[in-house]
């Protein structure tokens, strides 16, 4: 079948792809392989930092909001960075935008590495350090995940995706628990400087992939996002996905950002349990990613998001009544396995339903939205928690994702499959 003849249907629905051309079949390019083990490699090293900056953050400081502004100060870049540099990786060459963001968070992590080391480090100067590699992030974001149409063909874009996802989730499962023991035999700058080594590979890679040369219109950045703007207003499809990407990612920060203070304060757990408990929210990830688009083929995209809104409803309630990291565990377990069904099927969903031309903008857009919602909702869990205490937090973080998914779920229901999906720019025109 040729990419001219996929149907939208079959673009939106990956499990039906998969019956043809498989689940694994972007492992056959090379290039894909390459860049994907290296990601594995950079992602772990992102893993094992997020590890060591969280469970820092709680020796340097008592407050509430200060811990979960180091979940915000990774995710706030995306929301006001993102946009432009969607727009960054639509107007140049995306290789070498990913290049200057890896080179970039390999000098950040290195810096911050060393001044862990001398005890120099306090709560205000971890945060920046985290904000200025959160910047690499969101530069780097867009470029990688529109790249992905320039290493496979447009029918395995829904698996290259998948596949991505696991790699993200293998470090996931893997870096939490290392990064927890790197952490106990040495100290935190380990961490860091393990992260710093890591961005190497995929510099490596990147310095010897040559890709086709994209055909661009180049636009001042601006203008540029203007476009990309009026796109995602005007395709109500679009709406609605980036609408319930924005409440996802506020709900889910009760989680994300309250997890280091729940294992310390909660569960009196140490630093190897925290990893613990993010490993097996990785395991989930990897065990859930492979079905995910079985699983949506059945309950549709608006199932699907329900389904793991749910699941994280049972989580947060469960944590904030839990004692014990051994009981604890199945939970992130589960969590785990929610995490990559929404953020999946979300991300697929946006690129579906975006033309080539503009698609680092789109994913800019809904990543900005998306993370923006994550980053204000870890400072508002935090400051709640301040106020109040942890366990109201987490029902409170509960209660708004069942309250806000029953009303979207009436007034704005998620696009059915093939509904808003564009094969190119003219289409979308």
């Amino acid at each position: 079948m040729a990419v001219a003849d996929a149907k939208p249907d079959d673009l939106d629905n990956p499990a039906e792809l998969t019956e043809r051309i498989g689940a694994f079949s972007p492992f056959r390019i090379p290039i894909f392989r390459a860049i994907w083990i290296a990601n594995l490699f950079s992602n772990l090293g992102a893993t094992i930092q997020a590890v060591g900056a969280a469970w820092m953050m709680t020796s340097l400081t008592d407050s509430h909001q200060l811990i979960g502004l180091v979940q915000a100060s990774a995710t706030v870049p995306i929301m006001l960075f993102g946009m432009i540099a969607g727009a960054i990786a639509d107007n140049f060459d995306r290789r070498r935008v990913m290049l200057s963001a890896q080179v970039g968070m390999l000098a950040t992590s290195a810096v911050l590495a060393t001044m862990t080391y001398a005890g120099l480090i306090t709560p205000i100067l971890l945060l920046a350090f985290t904000l200025t590699v959160g910047i690499g992030t969101a530069l780097n974001s867009p470029a990688w995940q529109a790249s992905v149409r320039q290493q496979v063909d447009r029918r395995e874009l829904p698996q290259a995706i998948a596949l991505n996802s696991i790699a993200f989730n293998i470090a996931r499962s893997v870096g939490p628990a290392l990064g927890g023991l790197l952490i106990s035999i040495w100290d935190v700058s380990l961490a860091f400087a393990i992260n710093a080594i890591s961005y190497c590979a995929l510099i490596f890679v990147l310095l010897r992939w040559r890709p086709e040369a994209r055909k661009v219109s180049r636009r001042p950045i601006f203008p540029a996002i203007a476009i990309g703007l009026r796109y995602c207003a005007g395709s109500l499809a679009l709406r609605r996905i980036l609408l319930r990407g924005l409440v996802v990612g506020f709900g889910l920060a009760g989680y994300q950002s309250m997890l280091p203070v729940v294992v310390r304060e909660r569960l009196h757990g140490s630093e190897i349990e925290f990893g613990l408990m993010l490993g097996m929210f990785g395991v989930g990830s990897i065990v859930a990613a492979p079905f995910i688009g079985q699983i949506r083929r059945r309950l549709r995209l608006e199932g699907i998001v329900t389904l793991g809104a749910l699941i994280f409803v049972i989580v947060m309630s469960a944590l904030a009544e839990l004692r014990s990291v051994t009981l604890a565990l199945p939970f992130a377990f589960i969590a785990g396995t929610a995490w990559v069904a929404l953020l999946t099927s979300i991300n697929t969903a946006v690129q579906m339903r975006s033309p080539d031309e503009i698609l680092g903008r789109c994913l800019s857009i809904y990543q900005a939205i998306t993370f923006g919602g994550m980053a204000i909702g870890s400072w508002a869990w935090g400051a709640i928690a301040d106020v109040r205490d942890l366990p109201f937090a987490l029902h409170s973080a509960s209660v708004f994702l069942i309250v806000s998914f029953v009303i979207l779920r009436i007034v704005a229901p998620l696009p059915k499959p093939g509904e808003g999906v564009v094969q190119d720019w003219q289409d979308a025109r």
